[in-house]
């Protein structure tokens, strides 16, 4: 019932606010329409002017149970829907989401059709809309490798000049590999062949050009000539449903290479990318080598596609690890570390992660995953509601929001949780008779012999040799998949209740142990000292050259072939790239982090966070847990560069300005002598939005600011509109300034708000004692899981004349500065380890001391350094491949 309530809630603000826009922005209560809005790049290519959140949420609406609103909606998509438009769009968002949707909405309303009470005035409607859409993207294939073109015009297609596309060389491997399902569906309900023999080309290619001795395929590849632009492999972003739609098209077509195909790549990943409970992306061509120190959220579908294939303890190890990150963070960041910090903040209410958890209860029946549902609504009431919906998260640590909800959310979000919780009888239709889409669209299985226009011809066995034995060729059956012990998926999760709170020691040093040293830790780059014999030793151990340059800088250089043996390399190149990781981050490390300025009154009641940028001088937030609350006052004059001349207004309250005409700290000095308690100053550049800016910081004007004891935040001005309008609405606004977003619980403790903000499932009675057993705990957690970022967000440059002045400049080890005669180092994801921690980022432990990354390593290892020689001309074009993927991964947005 919760689930369906907050499905309404989204559902009718889009379709009040946004329809027919794309999408809702839940922040500004309106539509999101392309062109009229700042471009938020890539972002943008899944918006068509088609209506995208309503044909999306198609048979999600069935699903739920909602057949008259479905009828309705189906209604309006016929009647208002315009596919023709003169837009650029993604083929594979608008595959999945739009021909998917209008597929999966065909799909159901035959069904109900059938059951004779609902749509029998239907007569394909929307399979006709789907079929034009098909043509619409088909222009995008027109390329000799089959692979298609990233993105088409819905109305020029790529040739014309007036489609201003056309012109790219590189697509990802999802993108070109995650449409059989969809255009074989198409083929399958029209009888047309034509779209099932492109999507499958486009597959046989990618087959074809997958890394032969790893199995494994790149991230990007040049859909002209299949060359792999991008060499890093992993099941996140990118790659993610290339393996899915492998094994859903074996379920829903019958076709036994789809399932050959998955099983070489899953053995694959298995073998190298499976580092329980982790998923690291490694290199193609050497997978034993790491290419990432971090995880991206979109592999959260994995687990559930390893309970598809019938690998169970896997995919609960896996899920278990991504649960105790959201435990830690609320949501499950873009990107996390390896030992589980953020490394990309935002969260944009992505479902893979409620999508796994759903799998699992079915196969297991582990009452375990019911509650873990449980913690997913309640965190998306507690801290993404707001009153126009749910709004994505601009950054977890701070609770902030971002003006966004895309339409996978209604798509898929509340379909997995519904199903999760849904007993039979809730349920209209059997749903065991669909398969899911990436996208959570249905599909009928009967049509995998309806159609059947493509001889089913084994070509996988022309590539390889595959050993049949391997593979069971019918569907996992849960019956069997378990001993009979309830507690089986415990066992398996109890070793992983603390994985993300507890990391692994490293041991010795493998350096260091044959230099006799005992038992230390590993060299790390921020230790180390030039002037170090011991370290200079060490490096020599791990195949390091130290440089002194003419300018007084020290160049580092790894000739791997110099190392005493492959495991020093290994902890050599460890060492190189967290040094390069150092300089990449340098300037980031000085950056505070962002701010949340929560408006708590009615009628938002805390729900809306904005994202605030800190000051260099004031009260330092972070430092006070509690914030800065009060009722927001306009100054006079508004950009408060003289004194205030409605001093009346503005004492006690937090003051309201404008950017520009006087520095800053002028502005904190005049508002905070006529009595204001904070201050929030707002852009002056129209349009201006957090969504695509990077953060402002405010600097002070070079003198001692000791004297400003006031909090100050920066908004941008889409987010300080937001509060000018709620202000003109409204009239008396209070709001909290803080370093995150605090809990609604907190933050009305003791006084009375209305029933709906609080959780549904929670009295509030309860409440009270829930804050007051829970406070002091989280509080202490929340610093302790801050610690690190403040550490370097404090840091300071050294002293002239300091250590540091021995210490490797990091800005001098990029490979254009490395001597062309030596191997470079290759640049690596930027990430910088916290002090305290001990070398390269490790996974966590599974249980005592074992450390299965590097146990994997050195088993595994295939190269016996001391016995095989390799010329350097071959070595080094091996290398120069990595440094392209590396700085490829630089460039890298999820």
């Amino acid at each position: 019932n919760q689930v369906l309530e907050m499905f309404d809630h989204a559902y009718s603000n889009y379709m009040e606010h946004a329809y027919p826009a794309d999408e809702l922005m839940p922040l500004t209560c309106r539509g999101r329409v392309r062109g009229q809005e700042p471009s938020r790049g890539d972002v943008d290519d899944a918006l068509g002017k088609f209506s995208l959140t309503l044909i999306d949420t198609l048979d999600t609406l069935v699903v739920l149970n909602k057949t008259k609103e479905f009828e309705e909606a189906v209604k309006k998509v016929i009647k208002d829907v315009n596919l023709d438009n003169d837009i650029v769009v993604s083929v594979f968002e608008t595959n999945i989401r739009v021909l998917g949707g209008l597929l999966g909405g065909h799909s159901v309303a035959i069904m109900l059709k059938e059951k004779g009470e609902y749509m029998q005035w239907y007569n394909g409607e929307l399979l006709h809309m789907a079929k034009e859409l098909g043509y619409k993207l088909l222009p995008a294939f027109n390329t000799t490798s089959g692979l298609p073109y990233p993105r088409v015009n819905l109305k020029f297609g790529v040739r014309h000049p007036e489609a201003r596309t056309g012109t790219e060389t590189d697509t990802c491997t999802a993108c070109a590999g995650t449409l059989i399902l969809e255009f074989a569906a198409l083929s399958r309900f029209t009888g047309t062949s034509i779209f099932e023999e492109y999507a499958r080309k486009a597959l046989d290619f990618i087959w074809e050009k997958r890394q032969r001795s790893s199995n494994l395929v790149g991230v990007t590849i040049n859909i002209h000539t299949g060359d792999w632009v991008r060499k890093d492999s992993g099941v996140g972003a990118g790659i993610d449903s290339y393996y899915e739609y492998l094994l859903k098209a074996y379920v829903l077509l019958g076709d036994d290479s789809f399932l050959e195909r998955f099983n070489t790549h899953y053995d694959a990943i298995m073998r190298y990318i499976s580092q329980p409970p982790l998923l690291l992306d490694v290199h193609i061509h050497k997978p034993m080598l790491n290419a990432r120190t971090w995880m991206d959220s979109l592999l959260a579908f994995f687990p559930g596609l390893q309970v598809l294939k019938g690998d169970i303890r896997p995919a609960i190890e896996t899920h278990e690890m991504l649960y105790q990150v959201i435990k830690k963070h609320n949501f499950l960041p873009e990107a996390f570390t390896t030992d589980f910090r953020v490394h990309w903040a935002q969260h944009p209410l992505r479902p893979e992660f409620a999508e796994s958890t759903y799998f699992l209860y079915k196969a297991t029946g582990d009452p375990y995953y019911l509650e873990v549902g449980k913690t997913l609504i309640e965190n998306l009431n507690k801290y993404a509601r707001v009153p126009c919906g749910f709004a994505a998260m601009k950054d977890v640590r701070t609770g902030s929001h971002e003006d966004r909800m895309d339409s996978f959310f209604l798509a898929e979000m509340f379909k997995y949780l519904y199903l999760l919780f849904a007993d039979k009888e809730d349920m209209i239709f059997d749903i065991e008779d669909y398969i899911f889409t990436t996208e959570a669209h249905l599909l009928p299985l009967w049509l995998s012999t309806t159609n059947q226009t493509v001889s089913k011809k084994n070509t996988t066995t022309e590539y390889t040799e595959l050993d049949d034995s391997n593979f069971d060729w019918s569907c996992p059956n849960t019956q069997i998949l378990f001993p009979n012990d309830p507690m089986f998926a415990q066992s398996i999760r109890e070793p992983l209740k603390n994985v993300v709170d507890k990391s692994c020691p490293r041991g010795i040093s493998r350096a260091e142990e044959s230099l006799g040293s005992g038992p230390k830790p590993p060299l790390r780059a921020r230790d180390f000292m030039a002037s170090n014999p011991e370290h200079l030793e060490i490096l020599k151990k791990m195949g390091v050259s130290l440089i002194h340059l003419k300018d007084g800088r020290v160049q580092l250089v790894q000739h791997a072939v110099q190392a005493a043996s492959s495991l020093d390399a290994e902890d050599g190149l460890r060492f190189m790239q967290e040094m390069i990781e150092l300089s990449s981050q340098q300037q980031k490390e000085q950056q505070l982090p962002p701010r949340a300025v929560q408006i708590v009154s009615h009628p938002f009641f805390g729900r809306v966070v904005l994202t605030a940028g800190p000051a260099q001088f004031g009260m330092d937030l972070s430092k006070h847990k509690a914030g800065t609350r009060g009722f927001v006052a306009t100054i006079k004059p508004y950009n408060g560069c003289s004194e205030i001349t409605n001093p009346e207004a503005v004492k006690e309250k937090i003051a309201l300005m404008q950017r520009g005409q006087c520095m800053f700290a002028e502005k904190a000095r005049n508002i905070q002598k006529a009595g204001a308690i904070g201050g929030i100053v707002i852009d002056d550049n129209e349009g201006s939005s957090s969504d695509t800016a990077p953060l402002f910081q405010m600097a002070g004007d070079g003198k001692n600011t000791d004297d400003i004891t006031i909090p100050m935040l920066f908004l941008f001005n889409k987010e300080g509109n937001i509060i000018l309008d709620a202000i003109r609405e409204y009239e008396a606004v209070e709001v909290l300034l803080s370093d995150k977003a605090k809990d609604r619980a907190t933050i009305f403790k003791g006084k009375m708000i209305p029933n709906y903000i609080i959780d549904g499932n929670l009295e509030m009675e309860n409440m009270d004692q829930k804050v007051t057993e829970n406070d002091s705990h989280k509080q202490n957690s929340e610093e302790a899981a801050s610690g690190s970022q403040d550490v370097g967000a404090a840091s300071e440059e050294p002293e002239e004349g300091g250590e540091s002045s021995d210490v490797a400049d990091p800005g001098s080890l990029s490979p254009a500065n490395a001597d062309s005669a030596s191997v470079p180092i290759s640049h690596q994801d930027s990430y910088v380890p916290g002090s305290e921690e001990a070398g390269a980022p490790e996974p966590a432990c599974t249980s005592g001391h074992n450390q299965p990354q590097e146990q994997k390593t050195e088993s595994n290892s295939k190269v016996n350094w001391d016995n095989k020689v390799t010329p350097m001309e071959s070595i080094l074009a091996d290398w120069n491949e990595d440094i392209e993927a590396f700085e490829m991964m630089e460039k890298d947005e999820l």
